[in-house]
């Protein structure tokens, strides 16, 4: 289940783009019908809305920077920035660059046209001259590429596809004559994340498999090279163009990534060859400049996109067993490059803040910067590894951009300097059953020393993810007077591979009992009322919540949105149920007992915590069936509930007037109780 809440719902980075289904019809509500959720705000000039729904508008005013990525010179920077315009059915994101040589720098935007877009999936040719992307742009029936040139702003960018299905990961080859793209024919989305489609009828046993095309850069020509049976959700160019290094599995896509692994396919050819089957999950290919070796991450993640683990690197050819290049490192690697031979550098979760770090091939390493109190997201390099690029966020600074020498950068962008909270976040660190656990409590905006203040705990999703420094729902609550504490509990990256596998086989029992001494140390730590807390959670937070509402009465309230409460049926629901193998070690056919050990329903009979329940209608991930049967079973035991099912969504709410609403629901359902 991803750490993906959807935009602004926890303080993480988001690499997602917008559906575009049309406004949807007030999400129906069972249990208390309350009212139908509030529309976007209006382009008026007077504030409209109550407090609380001006102070969501003011948090969505923030823009959002979803992708990074530096030419191959360094010269030149693109990013993807994403913004919610006032009314808009959709969250929009546009392309835009700068050269670093402009003092001040001058960023241009470079869309594929007018009215309401989405772009994303930036890719600069070899001479940083154009950019490639993927764009939905008004009057397509499906997203495509495009290149823009930087030199000539003015000129529209060239569309250079007209495929049928899902397209997305532009890469050119290194002459720059080729550009590789992955495709799904015929497939209406791609993405766990995304609404599945109901089922109805004959269910399609054959799903669409993502697959490499080539784009001819200059005549358009297209051909798919990869075999129809192998999905492929990574693929780079080695440095002569004539191999990718690729991840792949059989289809279906969204089950099978857990079980994928490391290929080697001939660009001419198609033909492919297993370089390593990796024991957990993997991400990441990165060739070395000489074509030999091939790094990448590796360990236990929940999901496909987030990423964290140790760095391995594997002869390209196969002839050796890939070796850990950061054994026992206490962080969790989620960006790669190799820009030299001598140095592969990545990004990392480390104890909750931020770092980029180096390893030579040998195992040899360094820090290169660190923050304990900013998230990075994408960390991009030039070619040679002299220029990077970051987008830097904290927990009073909306993120913007930065560019130029590692750790001495220099600041590009300003659209969010009035995007910023005045509350204070604290790195707490506490022992739980022999971990050493971290997590950040958020204090209220206007607290007062002498008087306890009611507590929400938020629980990150995942559950291989963390929660790293950056605006959100914490913002809101702080300046309702709530303290926030958000746990980093065992399962979650930022202290290595042996405290993200520790809640394998045992999901809610120690990562719980981690998260409740956490809520201890919060309470010594500040004027936390004991008798006030609160708890909330998306995916595998959502899970969470069901959980602990059912193992202990210290939460007033509780708001469980896109949760799992019965692990059983769970998994012949879910669109992804391959992802408990690597966590339970069985199918819940062959284990039924680990899977009933650790599901809600079994002892919801013990249930008390008023509770609200949230979920798409569509998600694959989580199914909203989970959460009407939690619903159900505590209207059985007469403890106060809502369910609210938004229409048309997955796992990640797309449609700007439905986040919203999900974050008006929880504050007023805290406030509520509190």
């Amino acid at each position: 289940m991803r750490r993906h809440w959807a935009l602004l719902l926890a303080p993480v980075v988001i690499l997602a783009c917008a559906r575009t289904d049309p406004a949807p019809a007030p999400p129906p509500v069972a249990s208390g019908a309350p009212a139908a959720p509030s529309a976007a705000p209006s382009a008026a000039a007077e504030p409209t809305g109550t407090p609380l729904e001006r102070a969501v508008d003011e948090l969505y005013a923030a823009h959002r920077f979803t992708e990074v990525s530096v030419s191959p010179s360094g010269s030149r920077v693109a990013w993807v920035e994403s913004f919610d315009v006032p009314g808009a059915p959709i969250t929009q994101s546009i392309v835009r660059a700068v050269d670093r040589k402009e003092v001040p720098p001058a960023p241009r935007t470079l869309t594929a046209g007018g009215g309401a877009r989405r772009e994303r999936d930036i890719a600069w040719s070899p001479d940083g001259r154009s950019i490639a992307f993927v764009s939905d742009a008004p009057g397509e029936t499906k997203a495509q590429v495009y290149l823009a040139s930087f030199d000539d702003p003015q000129s529209p960018p060239r569309k250079l596809t007209q495929l049928t299905g899902a397209v997305s990961s532009p890469r050119f080859s290194p002459d720059g004559k080729t550009l590789a793209v992955l495709y799904a024919e015929n497939a209406e989305r791609v993405g766990a994340v995304e609404a599945v489609t109901p089922m109805s009828g004959e269910v399609e046993a054959h799903p669409p498999v993502q697959r490499i095309a080539l784009v001819d850069v200059e005549t358009a020509n297209t051909r798919i090279l990869s075999r129809a049976d192998l999905y492929v959700h990574e693929a780079e160019w080695s440095p002569d163009g004539a191999r990718f290094a690729v991840v792949g599995a059989p289809p279906p896509g969204d089950r099978h990534w857990y079980f994928a692994k490391l290929f080697v396919i001939d660009a001419a050819s198609g033909q492919d060859r297993v370089v390593f089957q990796p024991p957990q999950q993997m991400a990441l290919p990165r060739w070395s400049p000489d074509g030999k070796s091939i790094a990448f991450v590796g360990g236990l993640m929940s999901d496909e996109g987030a990423t964290g683990g140790d760095v391995f690197v594997v002869p390209s050819d196969g002839s050796a067993p890939a070796r850990n290049l950061t054994p026992g490192m206490h962080a969790s690697a989620s960006t790669l490059a190799w820009p030299r031979p001598d140095r592969i550098v990545f990004g990392a979760v480390v104890d909750g803040g931020a770092a980029i770090e180096a390893v030579d091939p040998a195992g040899k390493a360094q820090v290169l910067w660190s923050s304990p109190e900013e998230s990075l997201g994408e960390v991009a390099l030039s070619s040679n590894g002299a220029v990077s690029a970051v987008i830097r966020e904290s927990f009073t600074q909306a993120g913007e951009l930065w560019t130029g020498d590692m750790g001495a950068w220099q600041q590009v962008t300003h659209v969010n300097d009035a995007h910023h909270a005045s509350s204070s976040a604290t790195s707490l660190h506490w022992k739980s059953e022999g971990h050493d656990v971290q997590g950040w409590l958020v204090a209220p905006h206007q607290a007062d020393p002498g008087k306890p203040a009611p507590m929400v705990v938020l629980v990150h999703g995942g559950p291989a993810s963390a929660v790293t420094p950056g605006l959100g729902i914490h913002q809101l609550l702080a300046e309702r007077g709530y303290y926030v504490l958000m746990p980093n509990p065992r399962g979650s990256f930022g202290q290595g591979e042996a405290f993200t596998n520790a809640n394998v086989k045992d999901f809610g029992h120690g990562d719980m009992r981690d998260i409740l001494s956490g809520v201890d140390q919060a309470i010594h730590a500040a004027p936390v009322d004991p008798a006030r807390l609160m708890l909330f959670g998306w995916s595998y937070g959502g899970y969470m919540t069901m959980w602990m509402v059912t193992q202990t009465a210290r939460f007033r309230a509780a708001v469980a949105g896109a949760g799992i409460a019965d692990w059983r049926s769970y998994w012949g629901q879910n669109a992804i149920s391959d992802w408990m193998l690597p966590y339970f070690g069985a199918t819940v056919y062959d284990d039924p007992k680990v899977y009933a050990r650790c599901s809600p329903i079994e002892f919801v009979k013990q249930a008390r915590t008023p509770t609200l329940v949230l979920v798409g209608e569509h998600d694959g991930e989580c199914p909203a069936p989970q959460s009407q049967e939690f619903w159900r079973a505590l209207q059985a035991q007469n403890v106060e509930t809502q369910l609210v099912v938004y229409p048309g969504e997955g796992h990640a709410l797309r449609k700007p007037e439905h986040r919203r609403d999900r974050l008006v629901r929880i504050v007023e359902w805290f406030d509520k109780h509190s």
